[in-house]
């Protein structure tokens, strides 16, 4: 979505409706057909990344991992998704800036703090977590710092070092978490897969000057 790059990268107070139809290739006509106002843009997007959400804890459940370690999977995809793709990082832009948007967004952190919380009771029940928070306001501690150190890492370095930022979350808030590093199927993923082989700079041996 050509609203969602513009929204990433320029933020909502310098986004108009004429820089979403360039990034679309649409006429601004066509945008206004679809969307009446910026503000409805930025619904858009904020209902888009809400959906999203539930996409990436979808795919951890279907893992079945431990409870911690569920946990700790769903924070580093939404870290990679943050990082990565522009839908997430113009949604997790929209939630900051969401004072200066006169209209009503949605809270797409409510049901993402539930479903940690409920691992985290797993963990309780199981044994495996040992901790004085109980695991609902434990689980809201452990979105807000992970939602402020992905802030503070896109100001800092653009997110690239988020999967860290992330990591030293996981381990200063619930210390019994094992190094994700080391057992994250995302992670193993990441590092297993084939590295995209730069372009060889042509050669210019053999060739008369010019």
């Amino acid at each position: 979505m050509a609203a969602a790059r513009a929204f990433a990268e320029r933020g909502y107070p310098a986004v108009t409706m004429h820089d979403v139809a360039e990034l679309s290739g649409m006429t601004k006509g066509a945008v206004y057909f679809h969307y009446a106002s910026k503000e409805c843009l930025a619904i858009a997007v904020s209902e888009e990344f809400a959906r999203r959400l539930p996409v990436i804890s979808d795919a951890v459940a279907q893992l079945s991992l431990p409870p911690v370690a569920s946990v700790a999977e769903l924070l580093l995809r939404t870290a990679a998704g943050l990082r990565d793709e522009p839908l997430m990082r113009a949604g997790a832009r929209l939630q900051i800036e969401r004072g200066l948007i006169d209209a009503e967004l949605p809270l797409p952190f409510e049901d993402y703090t539930s479903l940690i919380a409920a691992w985290l009771q797993g963990a309780l029940a199981a044994g495996d977590l040992e901790h004085a928070t109980p695991p609902e306001p434990l689980a809201r501690v452990l979105v807000s710092a992970f939602f402020g150190a992905q802030l503070l890492s896109w100001i800092g370095n653009d997110r690239t070092d988020i999967i860290e930022r992330t990591v030293e979350v996981l381990h200063a808030v619930v210390p019994c978490t094992s190094d994700p590093r080391h057992i994250s199927p995302y992670l193993h993923e990441s590092a297993t897969a084939p590295k995209p082989v730069p372009a060889r700079p042509h050669s210019h041996v053999g060739r008369p000057p010019a």
